[in-house]
């Protein structure tokens, strides 16, 4: 696992793992893609690479007094100011 990645902390860090992506978020972590774990060493790796990010993930929100639910803002789109 990324050593620095340290979820609810910022809203930049993220992690790779094959087209999986962990994204950090103040609010929340984002996980989307996919990923093999193949019944192999590799596939070893892959899948206690995500326990661990989900086990720091786990620790972190376990540490605090949680809300029923957030509110997530929407996303906004504007216009690419480059087209």
């Amino acid at each position: 696992m990324k050593k620095d990645f340290s979820p609810f902390k910022n809203e930049s860090d993220y992690i790779q793992i094959g087209e999986l992506t962990i994204e950090n978020r103040i609010d929340r972590v984002s996980i989307y893609g996919s990923t093999d774990i193949t019944l192999d060493k590799v596939g070893l790796v892959v899948a206690k690479e995500l326990k661990a990010i989900i086990d720091s993930v786990l620790t972190d929100m376990e540490k605090v007094n949680l809300p029923d639910r957030i509110a997530i803002a929407p996303v906004e789109t504007v216009d690419n100011p480059f087209a």
